[in-house]
């Protein structure tokens, strides 16, 4: 049944009939009516941030940790265009999700923030829908959702804002998405790898983020097969209950894992595009079988070529395999028998000294990892800190890890995790960040953290420098001053700001802190002060 409504109300009803709770964003004027109607009218959640790719970032999260279409909103012109490096990162890292986004009045080209907003979203990879007509508003919010839930990445409504209080007749509609089981490997293909993995004596298998639904049928064939589990970083903690989980394959890998990797005769890879640093630029796939399973065509050959390819379902076609080799009688390879998972498994800590006035770094992750809530969701920002971290802070599930450097930026990390905050507001979100990526986009949302009074934990990895340029200057024995800085106390900044923030030079002073996590209240920063000359060095 049709009802009377302005187009600022169709829109936000549109968005409440997706079954949308919250939605993410900063208000000028081409959106604020909408945003208004949505929390007045529909009974929405708003969450206001600073900057207007921090609600991009907060959707992005959001999506990742519910599964749902993430919904973000902003004005038009200069809005958008600082909305750029977000939506790029969400087109990389396939996040399905919604940017409601205001253009100038179609009545007036020649506004002061006009500009073409279709060109400047197409540069960034993710998709385009124009609100048509007033009287078509509700049906373009339906395919904006639709293509983001089946194009797996951020869509943009493009809304002009003289449509908006403009009277149409409001009917819902929502598309139903077209899903079904992938495709079933079948055919000569089929039979050549289930003949590779068959005839192998190590085989491995590898699961990226594609596969994390086929967790259980991927451990059954490597149990029926004796093989060792690895996972790309998307997938980091889906083994984290089976004995012979080797975690992260590839550059991040243990020394005695990347020596297993190489021993192995076939890796069975499912749902990973088989990035640079999962191959260590094709290193690790040298003189081994490759069998690379994936529903999406274009995660095929993107970085080698495979040996046998199949363009089909993860869980179906481990299923698939392990029938056939329980149909042949095929013997398992007895690969696990010789390993011993917590050589395996054990990353070097090396010496715990360092200078004065600073903390061992890979001393404090080693003792964060054994006192930081075990129900976390991690997020980690970019920067020279973050390898390490992903190698020893450990995660249940993927859907509790937060990589926010699928564009290679710094500076994400603590919108993603406000937006992981408020998708799951009954676990605590743990954030690494760089003193310059908290700088570059954290300190501006801290605020916004605690506004919301998120259950907030953010480390950051202070060796007051852009680590990364820093020691390139070292290596090439170049003066190095450039690259650092003198910022001001991250721990009285966070405590300024609404929060609590502790600044740690010492092992006893990280001691402090880590008793402080005990009691805390609302957002909590602790902020490690290393020498920039003694931090390890990234390992991709």
């Amino acid at each position: 049944m049709s009802r009377k409504l302005n187009v600022h109300q169709a829109i936000a009803q549109a968005v409440r009939d997706h079954k949308v709770d919250v939605v993410f964003g900063l208000m000028g004027d081409a959106n604020l009516f909408m945003v208004d109607s949505y929390v007045r009218d529909c009974d929405g959640k708003f969450v206001p941030a600073a900057h207007e790719g921090s609600s991009v970032l907060m959707a992005l999260a959001y999506a990742h940790v519910t599964g749902k279409v993430g919904v973000a909103t902003v004005t038009h012109g200069p809005a958008l265009t600082n909305c750029m490096t977000a939506l790029t990162e969400g087109v990389r890292g396939h996040a399905p999700i919604v940017l409601l986004a205001g253009d100038t009045p179609v009545a007036n080209p020649r506004h002061l923030q006009g500009i073409d907003q279709r060109e400047v979203v197409k540069a960034t990879g993710a998709g385009f829908v124009q609100v048509r007509t007033p009287e078509l508003a509700s049906r373009d919010v339906a395919r904006a959702f639709y293509r983001a839930q089946v194009e797996r990445r951020p869509i943009v409504l493009n809304m002009p804002a003289d449509f908006m209080w403009e009277e149409v007749e409001y009917e819902s509609h929502v598309l139903d998405v077209f899903t079904k089981p992938g495709g079933v490997a079948e055919g000569d293909i089929l039979d050549e790898a289930i003949g590779m993995i068959a005839s192998a004596r190590r085989p491995l298998i590898l699961a990226g983020g594609g596969a994390v639904d086929a967790k259980e049928q991927l451990i059954k064939l490597a149990e029926r097969l004796e093989c060792p589990l690895a996972t790309t970083l998307k997938a980091k903690g889906l083994f984290s209950d089976y004995a012979y989980n080797i975690d992260i394959f590839g550059t991040l890998s243990t020394p005695a894992a990347y020596d297993l990797i190489a021993q192995s005769d076939c890796i069975i890879c499912f749902g990973t595009s088989l990035h640079d640093f999962t191959t260590d630029r094709g290193k690790l796939m040298k003189s081994k079988r490759i069998v690379q399973v994936d529903v999406e065509p274009t995660a095929i050959g993107g970085g080698l070529h495979p040996d046998a390819a199949l363009i089909a379902d993860c869980g179906l076609t481990a299923e698939t395999i392990l029938w056939w080799l329980n149909e042949a009688e095929i013997p398992a390879s007895g690969f696990t028998r010789e390993l011993d998972i917590d050589i395996l498994t054990a990353h070097p800590v090396g010496s715990d000294q360092t200078s004065e006035g600073y903390v061992n770094y890979v001393h404090a992750l080693e003792r964060l990892e054994e006192t930081l809530p075990k129900d976390r969701v991690l997020v980690t920002d970019g920067g020279r800190f973050m390898t390490e971290v992903w190698c020893r802070i450990s995660v249940s599930h993927p859907r509790n890890s937060i990589v926010t450097a699928n564009f290679g930026a710094i500076g994400q990390g603590l919108q993603e995790a406000i937006g992981a905050g408020v998708a799951a507001p009954d676990r605590p979100v743990v954030l690494f960040s760089g003193d310059g990526g908290f700088m570059m986009g954290g300190i501006n949302e801290f605020s916004t953290a605690v506004q919301q009074g998120l259950d907030l934990i953010v480390i950051i990895a202070n060796d007051s420098a852009y680590g990364a340029e820093h020691i390139q200057f070292l290596d090439r024995k170049m003066d190095p001053s450039l690259t650092e800085f003198h910022w001001p106390s991250f721990g009285e900044v966070a405590t300024s700001l609404g929060g609590q923030g502790i600044d740690v030079r010492s092992s006893d002073e990280l001691e402090t802190a880590i008793k402080a996590l005990e009691t805390r209240k609302g957002p909590m920063l602790i902020n490690l002060m290393l020498d920039p000359h003694d931090v390890p060095r990234m390992r991709i």
